[in-house]
């Protein structure tokens, strides 16, 4: 009795919020007709990318091309009627309006009669991209002073003779008032985002890349963009607020891909207390020279920066060494290398090393800073929590981003479910599966809602170390990280990082339906997007395993992976007709981009087409409006009931 007067009090306060919003029967109706039209347009486009690691100049170009559905736009609409050449050009000039405006300029060619072709054509493809849109919705996205003007042009009737003269005019006037550079720039940004309705990025915006803060700075102002955090970006969000074996290894992966702009630069971090210490303090170490850099021809500055490397490296040991002696629960006693390391005999663990030079390691008491560590740790610390733009970075990876995310029948993930070798769930601290990826979600929001209010969460903070490298971690999917054991054991055996056994395990369908299952996913059209471990192409990988049911993107995007992989990564695009993958040649710069009218080469792989073209009403959306239609249906009865006095 009580259960049932409660669900009419639920009812009564639902009815009373909706009446608020939809005062009248016309509004409840109107509305519930908006509704019904949006459910049967097509699904939006979605837009998979992977491993990005700082490869700024081609991502962007990936953003502006979509992956080639702008291409596709303009070979379908002007296939016929435009020669390659004149494509190329076309293709060139949405992806970098500025540019080639600028370069008609200097040519003295940007007359008023290319700029009227150029607007003709970019209404035609503007109107095609926008067409699977409700007119409010691409009312919402125009461009701000052109937003009555491009709706008027990409809504016009075609067969009036009249409009068309009376939009002629129109450009003619956007020309003569010296407005179209600034008409043609919005509307190919408008083409862009109406291309894409939204943008998922499968983990690692960093790593050694040169420019991640460039890359997030376009994602913080794309209209919708989420991340599924790789290990490399919880390494930058706990360095950013405060975990020091997180704040060392950013600095040493920077310093061993010879990119300290990226900190001094980019995101103002000083190196140069560290500078001052090891170049009194360390001696010249050729295993920690930057990669590429021959020690033999090796300049002051390249020595430098090889002695500032091997002073964060061995400051990151013992902070390392620190966090695993608070948390025996992540199992990664072996990985406290200092302490295990046999300094009479050279041996880690009965293995030889190839050197003990180890400047200011006490070795009674490894672990322990000296004093001009502990002042070079507090400057760092206080320079990677105060940093401006670091923090916008870090706010928008916690607001856009999460462990894992199950969109449209998909799940999104960077790493892996952390497996045993049988193909049951690796348990930590109680959690395993779908729980050890919600609590390694939990123990990030903690953090960072700690670190906002003044404080500092301990535990949780810590807890960035274990996601970052640690064996059970399903951000890292590997058993262990070997940094130590490249640089100071010389048998490359001991080099290897195994993957999970997760890695193995998902080339099987039945268990990939599992997974999917225990997520709450199933169907014949449910899939697994993974990111992480690079497909090596060249030698007869596939992206796509598991007849189908898993998706791996990480086909190599950063120029170093260029060479094991054969190819330059992988993107996704899952629009209304169902999935296609495609597999990109490396890309070169977008000033030759520009110079050459030259498009990224990708080879298209359609590996799921659907029977029926799928609607919005087919989408995690659709579902959402649907509820809110059953909502307005009950409104709407209400409001009749009580006008017959029912």
């Amino acid at each position: 009795m009580t259960e049932a007067i409660d669900q009419q009090r639920i009812d009564r306060e639902y009815l009373r919020l909706l009446s608020e919003k939809y005062p009248t029967v016309q509004a409840a109706a109107t509305e519930m007709i908006n509704l019904e039209a949006i459910l049967r347009l097509p699904k939006g486009t979605e837009h998979f990318l992977s491993d990005l690691h700082g490869e700024y100049e081609a991502f962007c170009h990936i953003m502006n091309n979509c992956s080639g559905v702008i291409r596709e736009k303009v070979e379908r609409l002007f296939g016929q009627s435009m020669t390659k050449r004149e494509r190329d050009e076309f293709s060139t000039f949405i992806y970098y309006p500025a540019e080639i405006i600028a370069e008609k300029k200097a040519q003295g060619s940007d007359d008023k009669d290319w700029y009227l072709v150029q607007l003709h054509r970019l209404v035609e493809v503007c109107r095609s991209v926008a067409s699977k849109y409700t007119r409010s919705k691409v009312r919402k996205a125009l461009p701000k002073y052109f937003d009555y003007i491009i709706d008027e042009l990409i809504n016009m009737d075609r067969d009036d003779f009249d409009k068309e003269a009376y939009y002629g005019e129109i450009f003619k006037s956007i020309i003569e008032l010296n407005r179209a550079e600034a008409f043609v720039i919005a509307m190919t940004e408008l083409i862009k985002r109406l291309a894409v309705d939204s943008l998922h990025i499968v983990g690692d915006v960093f790593d050694r890349g040169e420019n991640p803060d460039k890359i997030l700075d376009l994602l913080i102002h794309h209209h919708n963009a989420d991340i599924q955090w790789g290990n490399h970006d919880i390494q930058w969000m706990g360095a950013h607020m405060g975990n020091l074996a997180c704040i060392f290894s950013v600095i040493d992966i920077s310093l061993k891909y010879n990119n300290a702009d990226l900190l001094e630069e980019g995101y103002g971090i000083s190196l140069r207390r560290l500078s001052t210490y090891a170049s009194e303090e360390m001696d010249d170490d050729s295993r920690f020279y930057p990669v590429g850099v021959d020690p033999k021809t090796a300049g002051e500055e390249e020595r430098l920066t090889a002695k500032m490397r091997k002073a964060a490296f061995l400051m990151q040991l013992k902070a390392e060494g620190e966090i695993i002696d608070r948390h025996p629960e992540y199992g990664l006693d072996e990985r406290n290398i200092l302490k295990r390391i046999d300094f009479t005999k050279g041996e880690l663990e009965g293995i030889r090393l190839n050197s003990l030079s180890f400047p200011n390691v006490d070795r009674k008491n490894p672990l322990r800073f000296t004093a001009a560590e502990r002042d070079i740790v507090n400057a760092l610390r206080r320079s990677f929590q105060t940093s401006e733009k670091l923090s916008r970075h870090i706010a928008f990876l916690v607001r856009r981003g999460s462990a894992y995310k199950i969109c449209n029948n998909n799940l999104i993930f960077h790493g892996c479910v952390s497996l045993e070798p049988d193909g049951s769930y690796m348990n930590f601290c109680g959690y395993e599966g779908r729980g050890l990826l919600d609590y390694c979600d939990k123990m990030v929001r903690r953090a960072y809602t700690a670190f906002r209010n003044g404080k500092e969460d301990l535990q949780a903070l810590d807890f960035f170390f274990y996601l970052w490298c640690g064996r059970c971690s399903p951000l890292y999917g590997r058993e262990k990280l070997t940094t130590f054991e490249r640089l100071y054991i010389d048998d490359p055996a001991y080099h290897i990082e195994p993957d999970n056994s997760y890695y193995i395990w998902c080339k099987k369908k039945d268990f990939c339906e599992k997974i999917l299952k225990d997520f709450g996913i199933s169907g014949k059209y449910s899939h697994i997007v993974n990111g992480h471990v690079p497909v090596r192409t060249k030698l007869g990988e596939n992206p796509i395993k598991a007849e189908g049911k898993l998706i791996v993107i990480d086909g190599g995007f950063c120029k170093a992976y260029h060479e094991k992989t054969g190819i330059a990564g992988y993107t996704l695009i899952y629009n209304s007709h169902g999935l296609r993958l495609c597999a990109h040649e490396p890309f070169d710069t977008i000033e030759k981009a520009i110079e050459q009218r030259s498009d990224i080469h990708s080879e298209v792989t359609v590996f799921e087409t659907r029977q029926n073209r799928l609607l919005v009403r087919d989408t995690d959306t659709g579902k959402d409006l649907q509820i809110q239609l059953s909502g307005l249906k009950y409104l709407l009865q209400n409001y009749l009931d009580t006008q017959s006095g029912g």
